[in-house]
């Protein structure tokens, strides 16, 4: 068969190291932000502070801001046009709290203006949600009863949930962008506090990146292993 209980020579070429990147970029997001966290900016804001304020300068006066449970859960809710701040970003005055709460105002604000990517992302949540959930399986079961119509089946929907994967990489690049630009033209940091705030975010984009290598990874094993699989039948 070439594969044993999901594990074969691809999973070791291909998604074990991409799996690993997504470990270690797990661990730097968390090192980084823990590291500047102890860090308090010189004007007193607190991440819901900056929120508020990044969001009333951009006309998003409609847009509540809003805390939520947990470490790094922070996230814009398009939705209810909520944004939505973790304990740990809040209530904090630290350079590593105010980067992670411009970053989700940036994500209103591609909102607001319709950012083409963001409205891209959008469309493919409910394709990327049935692909990641049902393609891998569908693909391995085709695999293991000779399937192969219902293998590709399965491909065809991971596909989906790699192309949201794709396209939230520029989503989150540009959230960034627009984050560190409003909090330097703002002056609510200094030059030298909006460093730290730049590596936090910069951080934080090494996850999506490691996100995208692992299902480009998972997708090229399936489409390896079914390739094998019809040049052996």
């Amino acid at each position: 068969m070439g594969y044993f209980y999901g594990f074969d020579k691809y999973y070791l070429m291909l998604v074990l190291p991409a799996f690993i990147f997504s470990l270690y970029a797990q661990f730097r997001v968390k090192s980084t932000f823990s590291k500047y966290q102890r860090l308090s900016n010189r004007s007193g804001y607190t991440g819901a502070d900056v929120a508020r304020a990044i969001l009333d300068k951009n006309g998003l006066g409609n847009v509540s801001v809003q805390m939520v449970p947990g470490q790094l859960t922070d996230h814009y809710d398009p939705r209810t046009n909520v944004v939505r701040l973790s304990q740990s970003v809040y209530g904090s005055t630290s350079v590593a709290a105010l980067g992670v709460a411009a970053h989700e105002t940036g994500h209103a604000i591609q909102h607001k203006v319709g950012y083409r990517p963001l409205v891209l992302r959008t469309t493919l949540v409910p394709i990327a949600n049935i692909g990641s959930m049902a393609g891998p399986y569908l693909a391995i079961f085709g695999l293991l009863f000779d399937f192969l119509q219902l293998a590709y089946i399965g491909i065809i929907l991971y596909a989906g949930a790699v192309a949201f994967y794709l396209i939230t990489l520029p989503v989150e690049f540009n959230a960034s962008t627009r984050a560190i630009e409003a909090l330097e033209t703002t002056g609510i940091l200094t030059w030298d506090e909006s460093e730290p705030a730049k590596k936090v975010l910069k951080a934080a984009a090494m996850t999506y990146v490691a996100s995208a290598a692992v299902a480009i990874a998972s997708l090229l094993r399936l489409l390896l292993l079914t390739g094998n699989r019809r040049r052996n039948d």
